[in-house]
């Protein structure tokens, strides 16, 4: 049974400028998925929609059979999806382990012990006791990637959501960092839908939906629509 699920999905920021059109696509929990595309063909767009951060011009977003629109949105972001961000937005005056119980507290949940259970998530993505204790701008990249992954886990969402993930990661960091989500999903029955333009993540996902941007034409607009597999 499909966890999120879009019903003819369209968003337009006015009437001159759709950027989605009549999407059908399906999201299964232990599964990973890639949303792939060429700039401008409204990747990002849809994360938003998935989030809640917006709602669709038209169509409809089902969490668990129910309309995104018609439940809780805070509890919905803060709750049930966990996002990670292309620029980590990690805060730097913090370590990696106060950056994950941070977010238990913005979460609301009654989360006991959450020293302990920050420890354990960083440790879940390859980062030891030595590196969880360090501040944000003293690890690399790759190990702040890390960071965002635990934090978006840190109140076990059913669903992990990530904006090019691999965008600012050398190629063995990349297939570290894929192998993680791989992970969620396979052994923790999570589902992880990556946003991304890289081929590498494609080739090491469970399924690829492909968005193509939206071109005027003489006779029509054309989209790649209605839960299209490559």
């Amino acid at each position: 049974m499909s966890i999120l699920e879009l019903k003819d999905v369209c968003y337009a920021y006015d009437s001159r400028a759709k950027v989605l059109d009549g999407l059908n696509y399906k999201f299964e929990k232990g599964k990973v998925y890639a949303i792939v595309g060429r700039s401008g063909a409204g990747k990002t767009t849809l994360l938003s929609l998935l989030s809640g951060l917006t709602s669709p011009t038209s169509g409809v977003i089902l969490f668990d059979g129910k309309d995104v629109k018609t439940i809780d949105r805070y509890k919905y972001r803060s709750r049930h999806v966990g996002v990670v961000f292309q620029q980590f937005n990690l805060l730097p005056h913090l370590n990696a382990v106060e950056n994950v119980e941070l977010s238990m507290r913005a979460s609301g949940k009654k989360i006991p012990d959450k020293r302990k259970i920050a420890t354990e998530l960083l440790e879940k993505v390859d980062l030891d006791d030595q590196l969880s204790k360090r501040r944000i701008l003293k690890l690399s990249g790759g190990e702040q990637q890390r960071v965002a992954i635990a934090r978006a886990l840190s109140y076990d969402p059913d669903i992990i959501l990530a904006d090019e993930p691999t965008g600012n990661l050398d190629l063995n960091t990349q297939e570290e960092v894929i192998d993680i989500f791989n992970r969620l999903a396979h052994e923790e029955n999570k589902c992880v839908i990556l946003v991304s333009h890289s081929s590498e993540v494609a080739a090491s996902v469970d399924e690829v939906y492909e968005l193509a941007s939206l071109r005027k034409s003489k006779r029509r607009k054309e989209a790649i629509t209605g839960g299209q597999f490559i």
